[in-house]
């Protein structure tokens, strides 16, 4: 790991504002995403277990065990930090990031937040690290966070690609990369934007909940009549 101490203050690039039509697309391209908290626990577990060996490689920097990722979701404080996650419509946790405060000495007294994020295999290739990323920035914003920062594998290009994207001050150092991210103070626009998008991911995931649970009637239902037609007519004297 690298010795954030012996490190030099790092140079950082403020994000571009995005186009007219760049934000258009993302309010088109919506995904809700959901604040998690100490009930989910059991939840994270089972989503950061089903990751491959590799993908818990590049997640926690090392090939963590079942064991190690129940300590490190046991440990998660969520007075500190910001958990947020994104379900299917079968309540199932797809993607997830952690937003942890942490405290740098290089950055003097400036609020830091460390980020990391994961998604399922099936849920790859749609854009969720990028919009849990987004969703983060525009959290941390709202509390004072002056910085975002990201400890990532170098090999980790999907993490490296949007931390990059997003303006960031990206350094490598052999088989580890640091990434350091400006961030301006909030806004109305910021404030009003996670108040809007907290609201309909929780009205989303209300209607999930009620799609999954009429889903649970109806298959009880099916498998009702198929074990009455499939029952053997009883015998007549």
């Amino acid at each position: 790991m690298v010795d954030h101490r012996s490190s030099p203050t790092p140079a950082v690039t403020p994000p571009h504002a995005p186009s007219p039509l760049a934000a258009a697309f993302s309010l088109w391209a919506w995904v809700p995403i959901r604040s998690l908290a100490p009930r989910h626990r059991s939840r994270i577990a089972d989503h950061l277990k089903a990751l491959g060996p590799h993908d818990r490689y590049l997640r926690f920097g090392y090939p963590a065990t079942d064991e190690q990722i129940d300590k490190y979701v046991e440990h998660i404080d969520f007075d500190r930090d910001e958990v947020f996650g994104i379900f299917n419509r079968r309540l199932d946790l797809i993607a997830m990031a952690h937003l942890a405060n942490v405290s740098m000495p290089q950055c003097g007294s400036n609020a830091v937040a460390e980020f990391g994020v994961s998604v399922a295999s099936k849920a790859r290739g749609r854009g969720y690290g990028a919009r849990l990323f987004e969703h983060a920035v525009m959290h941390a914003r709202n509390r004072g966070v002056d910085t975002l920062f990201i400890h990532a594998l170098s090999e980790n290009t999907a993490m490296l690609k949007i931390a990059r994207k997003a303006g960031a001050t990206v350094e490598r150092s052999g088989s580890e990369t640091e990434a350091w991210l400006k961030l301006p103070p909030e806004t109305i626009a910021t404030r009003f934007g996670e108040l809007m998008e907290e609201q309909a991911a929780e009205i989303d995931y209300r209607l999930k909940v009620q799609a999954h649970r009429f889903q649970e009637i109806i298959d009880a239902i099916t498998e009702v009549k198929t074990h009455i037609s499939n029952k053997p007519p009883s015998a007549s004297g």
